[in-house]
């Protein structure tokens, strides 16, 4: 592993991937290179990629408080297209980036929080 990335778990698939301190955290979801990725404006202000940091040290960007509260952000809500990781990171998709992520999983995977597999082939 380059010591010059972080991990970065997303916690709703399992899936884990590396991510250098200047590329966002949507650039890396998009080098895993598969189906579902939810990409919007890639500048702040769309809300698509509605993330919340559950865990790790990151630096965020200004986002647009239409998406993004004060509240929110203060809880760790952000958008991944405007976050860099500083640390190893654990991440939850929120709202459509959740649906879009999550739409090949089964019910009972997403419900019992089992590992699966990064494929996006159909058993």
């Amino acid at each position: 592993m380059d010591a010059d990335t972080h991990e970065v778990h997303i916690l709703d698939t399992g899936e884990r991937y590396r991510c250098a301190p200047s590329q966002t955290l949507l650039a890396g979801m998009e080098a895993l290179g598969r189906k579902g990725i939810p990409v919007g404006c890639r500048g702040g202000g769309c809300g698509v990629c509605k993330s919340r940091i559950v865990r790790g040290a990151y630096l965020a960007a200004k986002m647009s408080r239409g998406c993004v509260s004060a509240e929110e952000e203060a809880a760790g809500v952000v958008l991944a297209c405007r976050v860099m990781p500083r640390g190893d990171i654990e991440i939850q998709a929120l709202d459509r980036m959740r649906r879009c992520m999550t739409r090949h999983l089964s019910r009972d995977v997403l419900e019992e929080g089992r590992p699966i597999s990064t494929s996006d082939e159909q058993p």
